[in-house]
């Protein structure tokens, strides 16, 4: 988790820091914590054209992070849990998993060291950075609770307690978290409504506690980003338990129990005591609250495992978060195109009895790729949904509405929506495609990933934010849905 911690610290956004835009070109050094970076690799950080660039070595060798280079190409790669970042030698174009972005400053080769940009990388996750520019020095701060691509629970949302770190209103308090006699113990000022949900790929045991925060006096060790863990020895199958504030909107805490194998549990609340006991003689969760998530958490629902025989959806919003996806010509953000035009279809699949609809998001949060797949799987969803906005960087005439399919099963989902869909644009039909995308390969249920028009054409930002368009959208992939499920 530090070296997690430590990558995401270092590749900080300059955006939203003026001062760090206008630097004069020549060197930079980049300190953590008052802690130089870069070592020997550290002279190489330069300023060119107004932007800070550090060498990819620095990202490997330190961060242990995957950096891949094809000399042939000139391409850099980067994977970090999931999300791959593609740069090109020279080139403004970019890719994050697959989705076109513009760069302000392409990546460099300068005596024979390749530079990347810090700005391109920080809008990926959410950091800021100081920057002084008398002394050419950024210092590294961390947003409060950006989880950037970690694993629960350092976090998909805006983690943290706010900038001068008060305490909202209404909240109940978490006082002290532990692990005994096979039982997490969760100190709490009030009752709470806890999700408790699994997840495979590590095993762990998730509890979502909403509308709760740390408390001033909290037991446990806290770190910078809000988080800490218990490393469990006494009890073979658990590894350790993981804790952090995982989200602002709503305020959530969330525990994860890793485990070593799989095993049942029973949730029960004791007044002020939450616990999640692992003492259960079965494999299947028997709690005593139900595991039916809140409906303001993202990732909501328990698919056919209600026993309610209704069909289940999966609407995920593509981005989300410290990922705001593709940014169109004026400056508006795919993520937030994405979230508004994805809650439209919930409320319209929400008027048909037979249908139950699970968001991976229903705010400005940012569920991990294969997390958007697992809550669908665990679900056992009948359709998963995810909405998108194209880009093309550098072609403002590219134009149209395509829909992606990887499975087999998926074509046929994918083709029906798709008819919808192009009827309610009434854009260029890009047609139905295959692309090998990481919610479409890894979902085990029929998938569609559907790019409505495009933010990089200025006439199709302006209409993919217009209500009435978003209304006729929704309607249409509501229809496709229906009719795919021949209700």
């Amino acid at each position: 988790m530090k070296r997690i911690l430590l990558f995401m610290l270092f590749f900080v956004g300059l955006w939203v820091l003026p001062g760090l835009s206008h630097a004069e070109d020549g060197q930079a050094s980049i300190y953590l914590n008052d802690k130089k970076l870069g070592g020997s690799d550290s002279s190489k950080v330069e300023i060119i054209n107004k932007s800070v660039m550090i060498p990819i070595r620095m990202v490997a060798e330190e961060m242990g992070y995957t950096v891949g280079w094809e000399q042939k190409t000139g391409t850099v790669t980067i994977q970090q849990n999931g999300t791959v970042i593609k740069m090109v030698i020279n080139d403004k174009n970019a890719l994050v998993d697959n989705q076109s972005v513009i760069l302000d400053n392409a990546p460099v080769i300068k005596s024979k060291t390749t530079l990347v940009p810090l700005r391109f990388v920080g809008e990926q996750f959410g950091l800021h950075v100081g920057w002084d520019n008398k002394t050419k020095t950024a210092s590294l701060k961390q947003i409060t609770g950006s989880g950037g691509g970690s694993q629960p629970p350092a976090g998909s949302g805006n983690a943290g307690q706010g900038e001068e770190g008060t305490i909202n209103q209404g909240l109940a308090q978490i006082s002290g978290i532990s692990f005994s006699e096979n039982r997490l113990l969760v100190a709490t000022s009030s009752t709470v409504t806890p999700r408790v949900f699994t997840m495979s790929g590590p095993d762990r045991i998730v509890v979502d506690l909403p509308n709760t925060e740390f408390a001033a006096n909290f037991g446990n060790d806290l770190n910078a980003q809000a988080s800490g863990s218990i490393q469990v020895t006494d009890y073979p199958m658990v590894s350790q338990i993981r804790y952090a504030l995982f989200s602002t909107d709503p305020s959530t805490v969330r525990i994860v129990l890793d485990m070593n194998e799989v095993t049942g549990y029973k949730v029960t609340q004791e007044g002020s005591l939450l616990i999640v006991d692992l003492n259960h003689d079965t494999n299947h969760p028997d709690p005593v609250i139900p595991e039916t998530p809140l409906p303001e958490t993202p990732g909501t629902g328990t698919g056919n495992n209600t026993g309610s025989g209704k069909k289940i959806i999966v609407l995920d919003a593509g981005h989300g978060a410290h990922d705001g996806g593709a940014v169109g010509i004026t400056g508006k953000l795919e993520k937030d195109f994405t979230l508004s035009l994805t809650l439209k279809i919930e409320a319209l699949l929400q008027n048909i009895s037979s249908i139950e609809v699970i968001m991976t998001r229903d705010g400005d949060t940012y569920p991990e790729l294969v997390e958007r797949a697992e809550i669908a799987n665990n679900a056992n969803a009948d359709v998963f949904i995810s909405v998108h906005a194209n880009s093309v960087a550098g072609s403002p005439s590219a134009s149209g509405t395509e829909t992606y399919y990887k499975k087999s099963e998926d074509k046929a989902l994918a083709d029906i929506i798709h008819k919808h869909m192009i009827k309610a644009t009434g854009l260029k039909d890009r047609k139905v495609k295959s692309a090998n995308l990481s919610v479409l390969r890894n979902t085990d249920m029929p998938a569609a990933l559907l790019e409505v028009g495009f933010l990089s054409n200025k006439a199709e930002e302006a209409i993919l934010f217009d209500e009435d368009f978003q209304d006729r959208v929704a309607q249409s992939i509501a229809d496709g849905i229906k009719e795919y499920l021949k209700l």
